[in-house]
C-alpha cells in the first residue's frame, strides 16, 4: 500500500477532523492564495525581498477572513460529507471578510508599518481562496465516495425527483457505507424525462420500466415518502414490481417527511401489504377534537383490543384529565398500562379489569369516576365463534352495551360513540346482528332524551366501519402466520372481498364522528375500494418471496361474500367531513322495545341457540342467515304466513308478540313494511 493511501486510509477512519483543523486549512489556503496573488502582481523577487513584512501584512487581512469564518462556522462542516449549502457558507464567509478587508484597507493605505496592497489584489485573491476551499471540499468528498463505497452496494432506482427523491439520493450517498448505488430516477413528470441529476439519468413511469430496471440489474426501487400516495393509486405499477421481484422500499417513520431533510438506511424497510392498498389519506379536524377531549374525563371500553389500543393512544394526545380504561383480557391491558406510563406518564390513567356485563362493577366505576365522555369498543367480534355461542354475544355485546349506556344516562354523560361494524348492515350472522340491536338500543335511547321520555343530557352517536388492517384476527396477521409455517394460505371463496382501513385511519374517523355528531346519528365511513382477498393473498406471497399455495376451504358459518357498509347516496346523508357519511335507518320506539330487549337477555340465559337465534330475527327482520344452520329459522318464517298479515300493530302489541316468541313480521312483508310494523 503506498504512502498516500495509508494517509488516506487514516484520515477516513476518523470520524472527522476537528473544528481546528478544519478552520487551519480553510485560513491556509486563503493565505497561500494572498501570497500567490501578490507574486504574480509584483514578481517573484519583490515578494521574496520583503517576504516578512508581507507575511505580517497578510496576517492581518487574514483576521477579516477569519471573522467571515466564525460567523458562519465553515469549520463545522465535514470534508467527505460536504454539500452545496456547505459550499453557500463557504462563499458568505468569503464575501464578508473581502468587505472587511476592503475597509481594512481604506486605513492602511497610507501606512508605513504595513505593505500597501491594491483594491484589485483583494478581490482577486478572495475569488481564489474561494475556489480553492470549495475545490478541497468538492475533492475530499469525490476521494472519499471513490475510493471508499461500499462494492457490495445494490443499485437501486427512486420514485420520484422533486417529490424528495434528490434529497434523499444525497442524504444516501453521504453515510459512510451506504447499501445503495443509485443508477436512475422513476418520475410521471414528462418535462424531466432523459433528463440527468447527481450522474444519473431519470426515466419514465411507463411499461418499459420494468425491462430498464432489469437490463441494469436493477433489483430495488425506493419510493419517495412524498410518493407513496400516488404508488398506492397505481395498481399496474405495483403489480409489475412485485411480479419481477423487484423489491419497494419506502420510509419507515410514522410521522410525516418534511421532503428536505435527511434519511439514512435504518429508517428504510421494504414494503408492506398495508402500504399497497388503495386508500386516501384521512384528516380530522384537530382543533374541534382537542377542545371536546381535552380537560374531560374518557371511560373506553375494550381498551386492551386493536381499536380500543389505538383510541386510548390517540385520545391521550388531546390531554384528557383522566382515563379509565376497561377491558377483560387482563395481559393486553397490562401491556397498554406499560405504554401509558411510559408514553403519558403525567396522564392519569386507570386500568380496569372488568366485564362489561357486570352491572354492579360498571356502576361502581361510573359513581367514582363520572365519565363525561365514553367511547364504547367492548364487543365480541369473531363470525364463527359467536354462530357457535349467540348467548354470548347477547350477553357481552347487547347487554354490556345496555349496561354502559344506560350507566351514561345515569350519570349524566355528555356523550357516548359506540363502535359498530359493516356487519350490522343486512346481517347475515349473530355477531353482525348482535352489534345491529346494539346500534337499535342506543339510537332509540337517544331519541327518548331528546323527546324528554328519559331525562338526560346524554348523546348517543354510532359509529360503523369495516375491516380494519392488523387487527386481532384480521386476514393479514393469519396471512403472515401461515407464510411462516409454508403455507398454504386459506382462503374461503376466490370471489370474496373486503374493504380494508388502517386501525389509526378508522380511529381517527371515531373522533371525527364523535366531535361533529349531535346524538341518534349512525356515521358511516368511507372505506374507500373494496380489495378482493385472493388477490391481497397473491401479493402477500409474492412480496414475502416464498413458494406456497393458496387453499379455498369454503365460506364460513354467517360470513358473505361481500360486506355492505351503506355508503351509497341514496341511503345517506352527507356531513362536513367528506369520508363520513349519516345512514339512513328506521328508528325505534324506546318504550316499546325495553321489554324486548329484557326478554332477549333473560332467553341468553335460559334457552338454546335456535330459540336465541329467532328472538334476534324476529328484533331484527333484516337479519338473514348464510351458510348456518340457523338458515332454517329464515325457511321456517317464510312458512309461517298471516301471523300479522298486514295489519299494523301497536308498540306494545309488538313488544308483546316478541316476548311471547311469535313472528311479528310475515314473508310477505318488505323491509319498508317491517319498518312500518315496528315504528
Amino acid at each position: 500500500m503506498s504512502y498516500f493511501s495509508k494517509i488516506f486510509n487514516w484520515y477516513f477512519s476518523k470520524k472527522s477532523l476537528p473544528y481546528w483543523a478544519i478552520a487551519l486549512i480553510d485560513c491556509l489556503l486563503m493565505f497561500v492564495s494572498m501570497l500567490f496573488v501578490y507574486s504574480i502582481n509584483n514578481g517573484l523577487i519583490t515578494t521574496a525581498t520583503i517576504f516578512w513584512p508581507l507575511c505580517a501584512t497578510m496576517g492581518l487581512y487574514l483576521c477579516c477572513y477569519i471573522v467571515g469564518f466564525r460567523l458562519f462556522r465553515t469549520y463545522s462542516g465535514v470534508f467527505r460529507y460536504s454539500s452545496f449549502i456547505d459550499l453557500q457558507r463557504v462563499s458568505s464567509a468569503v464575501l464578508i471578510g473581502m468587505l472587511i478587508a476592503l475597509a481594512l484597507h481604506s486605513l492602511l493605505i497610507h501606512s508605513e508599518f504595513f505593505i500597501n496592497i491594491r483594491i484589485r489584489a483583494i478581490i482577486i485573491w478572495s475569488i481564489m481562496g474561494l475556489l480553492m476551499m470549495w475545490s478541497m471540499r468538492v475533492f475530499v468528498k469525490f476521494l472519499h465516495d471513490y475510493s471508499f463505497a461500499n462494492k457490495n452496494a445494490e443499485k437501486i432506482f427512486i420514485y420520484g425527483v422533486r417529490d424528495g427523491g434528490i434529497a434523499i439520493a444525497k442524504s444516501l450517498g453521504n453515510q459512510d457505507t451506504s447499501k445503495y448505488t443509485l443508477s436512475g430516477f422513476i418520475t410521471d413528470e414528462p418535462e424531466m424525462f432523459g433528463r440527468m441529476l447527481m450522474g444519473v439519468t431519470v426515466y419514465a413511469n411507463d411499461t418499459n420500466l420494468i425491462d430498464l430496471m432489469k437490463r441494469k440489474g436493477v433489483k430495488k426501487l425506493l419510493v419517495s415518502p412524498l410518493r407513496t400516495e400516488r404508488l398506492r393509486k397505481s395498481p399496474r405499477m405495483i403489480n409489475d414490481l412485485i411480479e419481477a421481484d423487484i423489491k419497494i422500499l419506502i420510509y419507515n417513520q410514522e410521522q410525516e417527511w418534511d421532503g428536505k431533510s435527511g434519511i439514512n438506511t435504518q429508517q428504510l424497510r421494504e414494503v408492506e401489504i398495508e402500504d399497497l392498498l388503495p386508500r386516501e389519506k384521512i384528516d380530522i379536524d384537530i382543533d374541534a377534537t382537542c377542545r371536546q377531549l381535552s380537560g374531560k374525563c374518557i371511560l373506553i371500553t375494550g381498551a386492551a383490543g386493536s381499536i380500543g389500543s389505538e383510541i386510548v393512544r390517540q385520545v391521550s394526545i388531546y390531554a384528557p384529565s383522566k382515563l379509565i380504561l376497561v377491558d377483560q383480557a387482563e395481559t393486553p391491558l397490562h401491556d397498554v398500562r406499560l405504554f401509558m406510563a411510559r408514553e403519558f406518564p403525567e396522564l392519569e390513567a386507570y386500568t380496569i379489569v372488568a366485564d362489561i356485563a357486570h352491572k354492579s362493577c360498571m356502576a361502581d366505576i361510573f359513581e367514582k369516576h363520572r365519565p363525561q365522555y365514553v367511547f364504547h369498543a367492548a364487543a365480541y367480534k369473531h363470525v364463527p365463534m359467536m354462530e357457535d355461542n349467540p348467548g354470548e354475544a347477547i350477553h357481552n355485546n347487547v347487554e354490556g352495551t345496555r349496561i354502559i349506556a344506560d350507566l351514561a344516562v345515569r350519570y349524566n354523560t355528555e356523550k357516548f360513540v359506540m363502535v359498530s361494524t359493516d356487519k350490522a348492515v343486512n346481517p347475515t350472522n349473530v355477531m353482525g346482528c348482535s352489534k345491529r340491536i346494539c346500534e337499535i338500543y342506543v339510537q332509540a335511547l337517544d331519541k327518548a332524551i331528546k323527546e324528554g321520555k328519559v331525562m338526560s343530557k346524554t348523546q348517543f352517536v354510532t359509529t360503523r366501519f369495516g375491516n380494519v388492517l392488523g387487527s386481532n384476527g384480521s386476514v393479514i396477521p393469519i396471512f403472515r402466520e401461515q407464510i411462516k409455517r409454508g403455507g398454504p394460505l386459506t382462503v374461503t371463496h376466490p370471489d370474496i372481498i373486503r374493504y380494508f382501513m388502517l386501525i389509526p385511519e378508522a380511529c381517527k374517523l371515531v373522533l371525527e364522528a364523535g366531535t361533529i355528531g349531535n346524538g341518534g346519528e349512525i356515521f358511516v365511513f368511507d372505506m374507500g375500494e373494496p380489495v378482493k382477498i385472493v388477490d391481497l393473498a397473491k401479493r402477500m406471497i409474492k412480496l414475502s418471496g416464498a413458494n406456497v399455495q393458496i387453499q379455498f376451504t369454503g365460506l364460513r358459518d354467517g360470513e358473505k361474500l361481500y360486506e355492505e357498509v351503506l355508503n351509497e347516496k341514496e341511503i345517506t346523508l352527507p356531513t362536513v367531513h367528506p369520508k363520513i357519511m349519516i345512514a339512513k335507518v328506521r328508528e325505534y320506539d324506546y318504550d316499546s322495545i325495553v321489554g324486548v330487549y329484557d326478554a332477549l337477555y333473560q332467553s341468553s340465559l335460559t334457552e338454546d341457540n335456535m330459540s336465541i337465534v329467532r328472538r334476534m330475527k324476529q328484533l331484527v327482520p333484516e337479519f338473514r342467515s348464510q351458510h348456518s344452520v340457523y338458515e332454517a329459522l329464515d325457511k321456517e318464517r317464510l312458512q309461517d304466513n298471516g301471523v300479522l298479515g298486514n295489519t299494523l300493530v301497536s308498540p306494545s302489541e309488538f313488544e308483546r308478540r316478541i316476548i311471547d316468541g311469535a313472528h311479528p313480521v310475515s314473508s310477505k312483508h318488505t323491509t319498508e313494511k317491517a319498518e312500518s310494523v315496528i315504528e
